[in-house]
């Protein structure tokens, strides 16, 4: 678990730019294979997903330097606030500075935004199975203390600095999670009601999986936890949680595009 995968002569290359590359290949060639089901071209999909991953990106770079600027930023150059690859990205900020992109650049080429949002929304869920990945192998968003069997120790000489000693594998944690609602939404896609069922379910899915896993959490200073017990992402999940609801109740009542009618 080291930051460092390899170095090109004096350049290195970190696992957090690995993984956020190889989520986004796998999320695009996911979601070609799965608008070919329902007659949505490969290339309007690549398109979009251009359009999300700089609106992920954005989105998630933003939230984390606002949140953490006094603690990481402050009196630093400000050109590390670009410093993507030393990682350092929000996920729900990722999500909304996606939703945002997503929807107008799908409303400016007067395309299906929730049958376009079906298809991609099981590939956000894998996308963030290798972000995971990518965030255990740099030292960030680790665990509490713990003492079970599958603790995790991360090596002294990780430049990000996390705890030496053990602690719950939270990146593991929201790693199997995701996956598991990867496998769920993608079984799903295929006998869904309504355009816009399967984003609306993964915004609930994600909602949950995120307000368990922070329980785990111990990467956050004091004045993130609210009340003593809340992470400021668990309160974010409630809102996600509702909206997936409200969303899929509402579209629930519209039809799938070319569905017959009895």
């Amino acid at each position: 678990m080291h930051p460092i995968a390899f170095y090109l002569g004096s350049l290195p290359i970190r696992w957090y730019g690995v993984m956020m590359a190889a989520a986004f290949f796998a999320g695009l060639w996911t979601a070609t294979r799965r608008a070919r089901r329902v007659n949505v071209s490969g290339d309007t999909i690549a398109d979009v997903t251009l359009w999300l991953m700089i609106g992920s990106i954005a989105g998630a770079r933003f939230v984390y330097v606002t949140t953490y600027w006094k603690q990481e930023f402050a009196g630093q150059p400000f050109s590390e606030v670009f410093m993507i690859q030393h990682g350092g990205l929000v996920f729900y900020g990722g999500l909304i500075g996606a939703a945002v992109a997503g929807i107008i650049y799908l409303y400016w080429k007067k395309l299906p935004i929730w049958k376009i949002a079906d298809i991609i929304a099981p590939s956000i869920a894998l996308g963030s199975v290798f972000g995971r990945i990518g965030c255990l192998l740099n030292g960030c968003c680790y665990g509490r203390a713990c003492d079970l069997p599958w603790a995790i120790r991360f090596p002294e000489d990780n430049p990000s600095h996390p705890p030496t000693y053990p602690v719950h594998p939270t990146e593991i944690y929201d790693g199997l999670l995701n996956l598991v609602l990867y496998l769920a939404l993608a079984w799903l896609f295929r006998r869904k009601k309504f355009d816009g069922q399967i984003f609306a379910l993964y915004l609930v899915g994600y909602a949950i999986c995120r307000f368990i896993v922070e329980f785990f959490r111990g990467d956050y200073p004091a004045d993130h936890i609210h009340d003593g017990i809340f992470t400021s992402a668990q309160l974010l999940s409630v809102p996600i949680l509702a909206a997936g609801i409200i969303l899929a109740v509402i579209l629930s009542r519209r039809p799938v595009a070319g569905a017959s009618r009895a």
